[in-house]
């Protein structure tokens, strides 16, 4: 009686020597995983919360959740405070997210001419909420910039020379609008459709950038088309 030999397939990697193999099936590429959520370090504004270095407390009203303040937020030391603050941004945990989140806007809302300076050292902080890839702390970084460049005179044409470090995660998420059928699309009501956030992010960037914002803004992110020129 005869025997059939069985010939079993091997899987190994492209471009390997098994790969050559006669019986050899090529594995594909992994997954880039461009969208997939990053976890992210521990932040020092967590660190500085819990050891009660900031000048706030959590206070109840009709409207909900609020930061009470227990100093004039014009007299903070905008240098010391404004980073802390964003490099919050990272966090998903109540109740240092909120505080975090809601510092930054009460400050970029009081702070007037002492923005501009620390510009610079806001770039990291925005850079590692994008990084993380967290959905809610993108949308919620994209609302900061977007409140950040009309915070102060200047700021937008500020932010130009930065675009490299915070466009490329923008440049990503882009085209990634939630597509909810014929349902209602409430992330839209919320305004937390990452698609449509980073669209207006970039409107206001090239708004507010100055003559340089749209070609640096095109540089970074291909597909984006002015909202001035047309």
């Amino acid at each position: 009686m005869s025997s059939t030999a069985v010939h079993k397939q091997c899987r190994s990697q492209g471009f390997s020597l098994q790969s050559y193999m006669k019986n050899s099936k090529v594995k594909g590429p992994p997954a880039a995983d461009a969208f997939k959520s990053r976890p992210a370090k521990p932040t020092a504004f967590r660190k500085f919360y819990e050891r009660g270095d900031f000048p706030i407390a959590l206070e109840h009203d009709t409207k909900g959740n609020r930061i009470a303040w227990k100093v004039e937020i014009e007299k903070l030391d905008y240098h010391h405070y404004l980073p802390l603050f964003y490099d919050g941004l990272c966090e998903t945990v109540h109740p240092y997210e909120f505080f975090a989140r809601q510092g930054v806007h009460d400050m970029l809302e009081h702070g007037g001419s002492k923005i501009l300076p620390v510009i610079p050292q806001l770039i990291i902080p925005i850079k590692n909420a994008l990084n993380t890839r967290n959905r809610p702390v993108i949308c919620t970084t994209l609302k900061v910039l977007q409140h950040l460049v009309v915070s102060a005179d200047m700021v937008g044409e500020a932010l130009v020379p930065y675009y490299r470090q915070i466009l490329p995660i923008l440049n990503i998420f882009k085209n990634n609008n939630l597509n909810s059928g014929d349902g209602i699309d409430y992330s839209q009501q919320k305004r937390e459709n990452i698609g449509d956030l980073i669209q207006e992010t970039l409107e206001a960037f090239e708004k507010h950038g100055g003559e340089d914002a749209f070609i640096n803004i095109k540089y970074m992110v291909p597909t984006y088309e002015s909202c001035m020129l047309n």
